[in-house]
């Protein structure tokens, strides 16, 4: 699964985001949500978005923000991609469409198809994300989403192999199954996830 989608998301400091690359991440998420341990400010987000290359995609996370709040975190920041985790609906994606940024719609909630809200990429996610606790991906009347989706809550390098075989994602997303404490990552468990995700190695979880 060598072109699977992975995107290391959560990431404060320079090394999180040097070791997310090397590791060959395709995106790399900074949270602007406030109320998380992983919420960094615009300034420290552009500081470690300029040291992604252009083939790696950077993602402002906002949860239950106005789209003008968005709007100035992402130019701020200087991020290409931006990820609305909230009770957001299709016309706040369309008002965001114009500024050539791609778009990320995440929910915990049954998506037939990615694109349905205007969105580029369909992320799903546990109903409590950022908790690291994974949902019942494998259940027998779960229904993937057609189209370019990532399946988020509660991977990590132990499970995600099983997670894939199950769901037949197009990518993954990891925050907290890659941190040695809450908020605080591991660059050995970035590594560990991105080779396990693509099926390099053997993950000693």
């Amino acid at each position: 699964m060598a072109d699977l989608f992975v995107k290391i998301c959560g990431l404060r400091t320079a090394p999180d985001v040097d070791a997310a690359v090397a590791a060959g991440a395709d995106a790399v998420g900074f949270v602007f949500a406030p109320g998380s341990p992983r919420t960094v400010d615009a300034a420290t987000a552009r500081e470690l978005a300029a040291r992604v290359q252009d083939t790696v995609l950077t993602v402002g996370v906002f949860r239950g923000q106005s789209v003008e709040e968005v709007r100035r975190f992402a130019e701020e920041s200087g991020v290409r991609g931006v990820q609305l985790h909230g009770e957001e609906g299709p016309e706040d994606f369309a008002a965001l469409r114009a500024e050539g940024r791609t778009l990320l719609r995440a929910t915990a909630g049954r998506v037939r198809r990615c694109g349905e809200y205007g969105e580029d990429l369909l992320l799903l996610d546990a109903p409590d994300p950022g908790s690291g606790k994974p949902w019942n991906w494998g259940a027998a009347d779960f229904t993937a989403p057609e189209g370019r989706w990532l399946l988020a809550g509660g991977l990590n390098p132990g499970n995600v192999r099983e997670a894939l075989a199950a769901t037949a994602a197009w990518g993954v997303d990891v925050s907290s199954g890659v941190e040695r404490e809450r908020g605080v990552k591991s660059p050995e468990l970035i590594r560990a996830f991105v080779e396990a995700a693509r099926g390099q190695g053997v993950s000693s979880w």
